[in-house]
């Protein structure tokens, strides 16, 4: 099993309302002490006043405010120092750098892409996903998320504090590797009705089993990127623009088949049953010969397209 290498935080943290009131004491105390200490030309509380100014501006870039479903990735001079993921406002060592991320479900709702099925049939498929970020770590150390999302205003310079830029950045990963995946996936089955086998599975009439076989295959795909996959299914399916009135024709026809067999089938019983009931009741008595006329001619009717045309036999002159 893969070890997991995010884990939480366990720095000091501080109540971000209580520090306010300090970094707010410090910032103004040390001004008035500085005029004070220059009014009256006291070097030592002049001195004291820069460094305590100063320190209460370090003070100030200690502070953090996470929403529900939000995290922090703290990092101590390059090192990794915990994930931070208790809702609030609290403050924390100001040499510590923060780098915001949204543990939020999102959608992705990918455009159909052109792929060939087992047979080789180019079709249109499109899935529809969920997914959020899982493992913090992974997300912003094991993918070059970061580089990703920098801005091309600054010459690709990072922006790591902005979410927005991260957070897209895994969405263009998860675009790529949705496509990647259900390429894959779709290549595995027919479209339709596999003639070598009545029985396999195929694209059209899968349902479930496809789906859950996507989510597996985009699982893999996302591990390494943090990403946990919530839901994904095949939401669109269609074979491709030229070969689609091809496509149509052997349907119709496979339809039309299918119902052919079920009206000789029950043309066939009816014939049947009508011999049988004048057999038994005694009506007429036919021969072979007469039965095959018979027969011949309620096939025709039955299983004609065009209503039948009685003929009255009234006789001969």
């Amino acid at each position: 099993m893969e070890e997991k290498k995010e884990f939480a935080f366990g720095g000091m943290t501080l109540n971000g309302f209580l520090m306010l009131f300090v970094a707010l004491f410090m910032t103004f105390g040390s001004i008035g002490l500085g005029i004070w200490a220059g009014i009256e030309e006291v070097v030592a509380f002049v001195v004291l006043a820069i460094i305590v100014f100063i320190t209460s501006l370090f003070v100030w870039g200690g502070f953090l405010m996470l929403e529900p479903n939000e995290a922090r990735v703290l990092l101590f001079f390059g090192k990794y120092r915990g994930t931070f993921t208790r809702t609030g406002y609290f403050w924390v060592n100001p040499f510590l750098t923060s780098k915001k991320l949204s543990l939020r479900a999102r959608n992705l709702d990918a455009e159909p892409i052109k792929v060939n099925d087992k047979t080789g049939n180019p079709v249109m498929i499109g899935l529809m996903l969920v997914w959020k970020l899982k493992d913090t770590y992974k997300a912003m150390f094991e993918i070059d998320s970061q580089t990703i999302a920098g801005d091309p205003a600054k010459n690709g310079q990072v922006v790591g504090a902005n979410v927005a830029g991260v957070m897209k950045a895994f969405e263009n990963f998860v675009k790529i590797q949705s496509d990647a995946a259900l390429r894959e996936v779709a290549g595995k089955y027919a479209y339709d009705d596999d003639s070598d086998n009545a029985d396999a599975i195929t694209l059209r009439d899968g349902g479930n089993e496809i789906n859950q076989q996507l989510e597996e295959k985009l699982d893999e795909r996302l591990s390494m990127a943090g990403i946990e996959v919530v839901e994904a299914r095949i939401n669109y399916l269609a074979y491709a623009p030229e070969i689609a009135a091809v496509m149509l024709r052997r349907q119709q026809a496979s339809a039309i088949i299918t119902a052919r067999e079920k009206i000789v089938e029950g043309a066939v019983s009816m014939v049947k049953m009508a011999l049988d009931k004048l057999s038994a009741d005694g009506v007429v008595t036919l021969d072979d010969d007469k039965k095959a006329a018979m027969v011949s001619n309620l096939m025709v009717v039955l299983c004609g397209d065009d209503s039948a045309q009685p003929v009255v036999n009234t006789g001969t002159n």
